[in-house]
């Protein structure tokens, strides 16, 4: 790259779609104008596009105003533009093919692209992540699986992978903006972008995106955490509770007694809430058959996965789906 365009500032473009999720924004935009100020000088410049040029809700129920609708954006800047798919509640729905017709245009004439929160759905639908790592909040991972089978999406905070780059949501945009930062201005400016957001660390890709079993329930019991972990990855063809008792070393009726004194109820009962929860995301995130959501969560019949459900939930699975529409 020349000296010149080195010394231009980057392009990004937020394309925020509606019920775009505030704090993934701000956690992605807030970043550079911090690094800006650190610098003393433009290292970057941000627009905010929608479809149409109109102000989008986003899931908080707050408009936020449009520089320039998508079509108008000019993608032949050098360097290259960066353009992030700001998505969020309802992002698994969008269907939207202007949009996903522009995103396609826009690769081909050489932007970078990427999202923040539920975009990597937007992205997917584009054919824009066939052949890239990517990852999605931990809530939509079982959803964008079943919906994208080819490709290959993990659990960390967020992926860059060559000119595709997604994360996981929530404050996880700050973690992406700020490995972007130091790769292109150095760790030092991005530590202190870091320090004038009140962290105590920049993240690494590979970080955890949910808490800690020990701090998410408050237990700490090694073997009660080692058989949540069991379940939790063993959600589809679930374990026997001699099995699961087997495996963390422990009986039967010891392993039942772990439960109820710190977690209030039975493996089985918090197995079964486990794999519900499970099967509500599906619902909420995809147009799977009721029986594949069922089968998708150890369930060997509709009808049994129907009774569980509405005892849980106090609804049909079907009645959550007509809901969730």
């Amino acid at each position: 790259m020349s000296d010149q365009a080195q010394a231009q500032p980057e392009t990004i473009a937020f394309l925020l779609v509606p019920s775009f999720t505030m704090i993934a924004f701000s956690s992605a935009l807030e970043p550079l104008r911090i690094a800006n100020r650190m610098a003393g000088r433009e290292l970057y410049r941000w627009v905010i596009l929608s479809k149409d040029g109109n102000p989008v809700q986003s899931s908080l129920g707050i408009n936020v105003s449009a520089d320039l609708p998508m079509g108008r954006f000019d993608i032949s800047s050098s360097p290259p533009p960066t353009i992030v798919v700001c998505g969020g509640l309802h992002s698994e729905r969008y269907q939207d093919k202007e949009v996903l017709a522009w995103l396609r245009w826009a690769d081909r004439r050489g932007a970078h692209i990427g999202s923040v929160c539920a975009g990597a759905h937007i992205l997917g639908r584009a054919g824009l992540l066939e052949g890239y790592r990517c990852t999605i909040h931990w809530e939509n991972i079982p959803g964008f699986v079943e919906a994208f089978p080819d490709v290959n999406v993990t659990a960390d905070l967020f992926e860059i992978d060559r000119g595709r780059f997604t994360c996981a949501g929530g404050t996880a945009a700050l973690d992406l903006m700020l490995q972007r930062i130091g790769a292109s201005h150095g760790d030092e400016l991005a530590a202190r972008v870091s320090e004038q957001c009140i962290l105590d660390r920049v993240r690494s890709a590979d970080d955890r995106q949910r808490m800690p079993i020990r701090v998410r329930l408050g237990v700490h019991h090694p073997k009660l955490i080692l058989a949540i972990e069991l379940m939790e990855a063993n959600v589809e063809e679930p374990l026997g509770q001699d099995q699961l008792a087997g495996y963390v070393g422990m009986s039967r009726r010891q392993l039942e007694r772990l439960f109820k004194k710190h977690l209030g109820r039975t493996p089985a009962q918090y197995y079964l809430e486990l794999r519900l929860e499970r099967a509500r995301h599906l619902l909420y995130q995809t147009d799977l058959p009721i029986m594949n959501v069922a089968c998708a969560c150890g369930f060997v019949s509709a009808s049994h996965f129907s009774t569980c459900y509405r005892q849980m939930y106090g609804k049909t699975p079907r009645q959550e789906r007509l809901a969730a529409a």
